[in-house]
């Protein structure tokens, strides 16, 4: 059973952390396999943890979470420090939310040249209320349908805002929808924006609309018309104790398995390297 710590604490206090799941009384059980990842893909991070178990029963998968700049510290800490020497280390491979961290960790050769994997990509979607019988098929088909209301993030505050922004200008959209738009905060916002009645349709991440699946359902899906896409990758550490594994499990990613678990939770599976 996949194990998780979610530290938020001084990166020194999370070393400890992590020292403790490595050592502690259900380590002796499988091989240890540990992930060092944001919070933010913690959802498919797990999904693909457990079909690793899966198929490799001899093998645990922990998973420890940390937000950017700490999970940044965390890892410097563990290169720069003994005991935990070239090899030895223990943590085996990175997925952190963006693939800035990656790049920066590379330039200080924290990370294995060339290792790094792009395993998911996150979509728009149109979204509608599950109950909504005659709902829009495509973005498209939003200038025809001149009375549909559409809930929107902040592109001021948001990424997903940004994006939004940017599918809408590609499809011609945003002249058309200005007298239509109801701007909420963020992707929860959204949603409840659009539960609520205050707008027809709305548009978010795959992985949003999944989370909310029972009362909503994706009508049309874009991936392409965005210019700077989220892109979810892993690599490898310098310190990882077992590349072999590494290596064993960035191959999974490519699996039908793999890209089906993905495609379940709304992302756009991906196989190649950046």
């Amino acid at each position: 059973m996949i194990m998780t710590a979610f530290r938020q604490q001084h990166c020194l206090s999370g070393f400890l952390s992590l020292l403790f799941i490595m050592t502690g009384p259900s380590a002796s059980l499988a091989e240890s396999f540990v992930i060092a990842a944001s919070p933010s893909v913690a959802v498919p991070l797990q999904a693909l943890g457990r079909a690793f178990e899966a198929a490799n029963p001899e093998v645990t998968v922990r998973l420890v979470f940390d937000t950017g700049l700490a999970l940044r510290q965390t890892i410097a800490t563990i290169e720069n420090r003994g005991p935990y020497f070239i090899g030895t280390g223990p943590i085996h491979l990175i997925a952190p939310g963006g693939d800035e961290l990656i790049a920066r960790l590379q330039q200080k050769y924290y990370v294995l040249p060339g290792t790094s994997v792009s395993y998911a990509a996150v979509p728009l979607v149109l979204v509608v209320p599950e109950s909504l019988v005659d709902a829009p098929t495509s973005f498209e088909s939003l200038v025809q349908d001149t009375h549909l209301r559409v809930a929107i993030a902040d592109p001021g505050l948001t990424t997903l805002g940004k994006q939004t922004l940017q599918l809408m200008q590609s499809f011609t959209l945003d002249q058309a929808l200005q007298d239509r738009l109801d701007v909420a905060a963020d992707a929860p916002s959204v949603l409840d924006h659009l539960l609520h009645g205050k707008a027809d349709v709305a548009i978010v991440y795959g992985p949003d609309a999944v989370q909310e699946r029972e009362r909503v359902r994706v009508v049309a899906t874009s991936f392409d018309h965005i210019q700077q896409p989220l892109v979810h990758s892993m690599a490898v550490l310098r310190s990882c104790p077992d590349r072999r594994r590494c290596e064993q499990f960035l191959s999974f990613l490519q699996r039908p398995e793999a890209h089906r678990i993905l495609a379940e939770l709304g992302y756009r599976p991906m196989s190649q390297k950046p």
